[in-house]
């Protein structure tokens, strides 16, 4: 019975063994296989990212840098520039590109000695010293500030004497009212309401008079005998 049982067993034994040798077998056979899979995966790897990785879309609109930044674009540069530029309807519908009284351009200078504080991101409309200027054109406001280079852009349109500023992208959400009078080639503004850049931009809009870049005559703009206000070159 003992003999019998010890047969059993080395029977038993012998086939675990040959299972083991089998499996291993097998897998050495599959071992190459498996690194020629490793080494397509790899290999297809940079072209099913390149296909997967989505398409860039370009902005729709490029807002206007209200950072106050000294570049070496002259001041003439700097303000081709900003005649490139359109408002965004952010808020309101773009008025209709008409005439209006109050068009033309007008520049002021800003008396201010001080010299402008550094900083990463000035306050937007912040009366700083030396050439300001603008424009109306047809229900377009355009302003900058020729020494720093910043700029801004807006909608407006007119109610008689009432001016509305609007789409601006310092402040897309506000309205400004005002009331403007021409005279003697002067242009003057009274703020009605306008929270804009916590009431920055009333503050520089109506701070002085701005001076009209058009002749006072004919006489005036065929001869240029006429004291052409700085900035409006």
């Amino acid at each position: 019975m003992r003999q019998g049982s010890g047969g059993q067993h080395g029977k038993t034994t012998r086939s675990r063994i040959k299972g083991e040798v089998s499996s291993m077998n097998t897998m050495d056979s599959l071992i190459p296989v498996a690194r020629v899979g490793v080494m397509v995966y790899l290999l297809l790897i940079p072209w099913t990212t390149a296909s997967a990785a989505p398409e860039k879309q370009l902005p729709t609109h490029t807002p206007l840098s209200s950072t106050l930044v000294c570049s070496e674009d002259t001041p003439a540069e700097k303000w081709a520039a900003l005649l490139q530029r359109q408002p965004f309807p952010y808020r309101r519908e773009l008025p209709a590109p008409e005439r209006t009284p109050l068009d033309g351009t007008y520049t002021k200078v800003d008396p201010k000695k001080d010299p402008q504080v550094p900083c990463r991101r000035c306050p937007d409309y912040a009366p700083e010293g030396g050439v300001w200027k603008i424009q109306f054109d047809k229900g377009v406001f355009r302003i900058i500030h020729l020494s720093s280079g910043w700029k801004s852009i807006a909608s407006f349109s007119l109610e008689g004497d009432r001016l509305s500023l609007f789409n601006d992208p310092v402040c897309h959400e506000t309205t400004g009212m005002y009331n403007w009078k021409a005279e003697g080639g002067q242009i003057v503004f009274t703020v009605i309401e306008d929270e804009c850049a916590i009431r920055l931009r009333a503050m520089n809009l109506t701070k002085q008079p701005w001076f009209s870049c058009r002749p006072l005559n004919t006489e005036a703009a065929t001869t240029g005998h006429w004291p052409e206000p700085p900035g409006c070159q």
